[in-house]
């Protein structure tokens, strides 16, 4: 197992960071390759990624919560239930995937119209999410292992294998998109076949590493091992951070059906968009992954203080950075918005996008540290409390009210947006500090090492 020192922010966030901006550049050089086919194309991937998104949420119901408790028991010492929980985690998200998979690859077309996808680039839709979407499977072992294996303190091995595989996923682009080496053009199908390969690849790294992660290697019989209790606290803990991840992925898939409505031009603008704010907030959501990790280490070893502090450290360091970031891009912004597309309308609108989110970037930290370091310590169905209406009301809301029936466009999907992050953000930092005073770490901090001390001394090993 990791030592304690491979737990702190700065070791478990560096190979997240790293494989998010890995991720990013392997993400916009696809995107530059997809354009190569046309805007509609891009617009596709766009809608229909976002669309995934929302999907993959369901394999976060049991991911998720197995995550938190698996850094909970190796910070109180419990390593059989950690190995316990991780190898349930795999074979119960493993099978929604595949029911998942089934349902996704069959109703692919329809699944497309009801989103409301523009009826010129529908019939490209269907052909794409029906590939992609009948390998989600994959997908959610995927997250389900990489998961699994960062909650012991091992950030580093997925991000080696990330990097692998988005590395192959350009050059199978490149093959099946332009036809190298003797290969068929086949354009967005292409596309498809590429990502669904290269995340089977993936899975059969990610499992042989998952077996080696837990002390001993795990036997083949511990798969077939069920503790109904700790299948209920999984539950306990992923259900409302599933509800609440699902809410706001499907709120998006909602505003981009908004989108869609405006037309072909804002949703291939917001799709570009999509790809270069995700430079923007990276390093920030990587702090607040490993922020998430570190506080549920410390909190099941009673080590309180330190919890507490850690949601601070990582928020102020991820507002500074993602605030450069943005500022990079809009320092750059002509050279890489030219890369994507040539239509002026779209790169004048994206440039004023970008401005707004020096205003929104900054309040997106401000949810992510604090809505993680709260799922850390089980207080994720607050969050979900708080979460669903906000987005609900304020983002898409006012994505209807401004962006639509007042025509404000783009403009207005983006003022919805930043009410959302901010309303949450000031109510989770509310709950946050409430919780230091009278709530889950309401007790003397300085007494928090010793308190530490004593209930390692009586956990049985």
């Amino acid at each position: 197992m990791k030592a304690e020192k491979n737990m702190t922010l700065w070791a478990l966030s560096w190979p997240v960071m790293i494989e998010m901006f890995l991720q990013f550049a392997i993400g916009t050089t696809d995107t530059l390759m997809v354009s190569r086919i046309s805007d509609d194309a891009v617009a596709v991937v766009g809608f229909s990624n976002q669309f995934f998104n929302a999907v993959m949420i369901v394999f976060m119901l049991v991911a998720s919560g197995a995550g938190i408790l698996i850094a909970q028991r190796l910070g109180a010492g419990k390593q059989q239930d950690a190995r316990t929980l991780a190898t349930m985690a795999i074979v119960i998200t493993g099978g929604i995937g595949l029911v998942v998979s089934i349902g996704l690859f069959l109703g692919a077309n329809w699944f497309a119209a009801v989103l409301q996808v523009p009826v010129e680039i529908r019939a490209l839709a269907g052909t794409y999410m029906s590939i992609v979407g009948g390998g989600m499977v994959l997908t959610a072992l995927n997250i389900a292992l990489s998961t699994c294996v960062r909650n012991t303190g091992d950030t580093r091995s997925p991000m080696y294998i990330a990097f692998g595989m988005n590395i192959a996923h350009v050059i199978l682009n490149a093959l099946f998109i332009f036809g190298l080496l003797g290969f068929p053009k086949w354009g967005l199908f292409g596309v498809a076949l590429s990502t669904v390969i290269c995340r089977f690849l993936a899975i059969i790294l990610l499992f042989r590493l998952f077996r080696h992660a837990y002390g001993s290697k795990i036997a083949w019989a511990e798969f077939f091992r069920f503790d109904l209790k700790l299948f209920k606290e999984i539950f306990r803990i992923g259900w409302p951070m599933s509800v609440s991840g699902g809410s706001y992925n499907i709120s998006q898939l909602a505003i981009m059906s908004l989108v869609g409505v405006m037309g072909a031009q804002e949703l291939a603008a917001r799709t570009y968009m999509n790809t270069m704010e995700s430079f923007a907030f990276m390093v920030g959501w990587s702090l607040a992954l490993a922020a998430q990790i570190r506080i549920s280490y410390l909190f099941g070893s009673g080590n309180y203080k330190d919890a507490y502090y850690t949601c601070y450290k990582a928020m102020g360091i991820g507002m500074i950075l993602v605030s450069v970031n943005t500022g990079l891009m809009l320092l750059f912004r002509e050279q890489i918005l030219t890369y994507f597309t040539g239509d002026p309308w779209i790169i004048d609108m994206a440039v004023t996008l970008l401005w707004l989110n020096l205003i929104l970037q900054p309040g997106k930290m401000l949810n992510m540290a604090l809505g993680q370091s709260i799922n850390a310590i089980g207080d994720g169905r607050f969050s979900m409390l708080v979460s669903i209406p906000s987005m609900w009301v304020l983002s898409v809301g006012l994505t209807y009210a401004l962006g639509l029936s007042l025509e404000w466009g783009l403009y207005g999907v983006y003022a919805g947006m930043i009410m959302d992050e901010y309303v949450r953000g000031v109510i989770m930092w509310l709950r946050w500090r409430r919780h230091r005073k009278v709530g889950i770490f309401a007790i003397d901090f300085s007494h928090s090492t010793e308190l530490r001390k004593v209930k390692a001394a009586n956990t049985t090993l």
